[in-house]
């Protein structure tokens, strides 16, 4: 039985995860760190996190990732004088959180999983009060997506430093003035997730789909109900195993 239990649980989970979506990966690692266990050498790899930001939102509220805590994001660059892609950008990405928000998935009917962040690349002429109008004319809710301005050189910074958009569009971007449809998924942990055209329903449509996959995903960082505890289970399972071998023994003896 001690064999055989395993083996079927084994056996069992392989099968039926034959056909599962694979989870988003992970982009950009800073490092690998090896370390000795128990003799065996492992290696783990540090991704890359985007830096923190304060910067105001549409209401005037000065935000950092502090307020995002425990969230997967959706990011995104746009500017409220943009005659072309923006508008259809931002038409993307409310049917993005309306749909998420209907869903009802995860347990959680608003959607409170995860969080919307617009950075404006002109910040110089989208101030607090313009960035307010665009929301109102968007119907924008504030408690699930933000509009956010503030310094260019941090915005900047973010965008192609730590996002990597000048890469990932093929270095078509102009860096003097970034306008990109891009959508970019980060984790709780500030990690990059994806890249996802908000012009493609296709692609929208996997951001969905992503997102969910990504809130559900178990934090690395933190440590399982088993962790340190696996010699003592083993121990236990092996007595508990005995004893009941003992207990059979003596009963078969008994009838004899």
């Amino acid at each position: 039985m001690a064999v055989i239990l395993p083996l079927a649980g084994y056996f069992i989970v392989k099968q039926f995860s034959k056909g599962l979506t694979p989870m988003p990966p992970r982009y950009y690692a800073d490092s690998v760190v090896s370390r000795t266990v128990n003799g065996k050498n492992l290696q783990d790899t540090v991704w890359h996190r985007v830096p923190d930001f304060r910067l105001k939102n549409q209401l005037g509220r000065e935000v950092s990732w502090k307020d995002l805590e425990g969230k997967v994001v959706v990011a995104s660059f746009f500017f409220t004088h943009c005659p072309t892609i923006c508008p259809a950008m931002t038409r993307s990405m409310m049917r993005l959180q309306t749909g998420i928000s209907s869903g009802l998935r995860v347990g959680d009917p608003q959607a409170k999983f995860f969080h919307i962040l617009s950075f404006s690349v002109d910040p110089e002429r989208d101030s607090v009060a313009a960035l307010k109008k665009w929301a109102d004319r968007w119907s924008i809710d504030p408690d699930k997506w933000w509009l956010l301005t503030g310094s260019k050189k941090e915005i900047y910074d973010l965008s192609i430093q730590h996002m990597k958009l000048l890469a990932v569009d093929g270095g078509q971007v102009d860096t003097a003035f970034l306008h990109t449809d891009m959508m970019v998924l980060l984790d709780k942990n500030r990690v990059v997730r994806g890249y996802y055209h908000a012009l493609d329903t296709a692609s929208v449509g996997r951001l969905s789909r992503d997102i969910i996959l990504v809130a559900l995903e178990k934090d690395p960082k933190r440590k399982g109900v088993f962790a340190g505890r696996l010699n003592m289970l083993a121990i236990l399972v092996f007595a508990a195993i005995a004893g009941l071998s003992l207990l059979f023994y003596f009963l078969k003896k008994e009838k004899k």
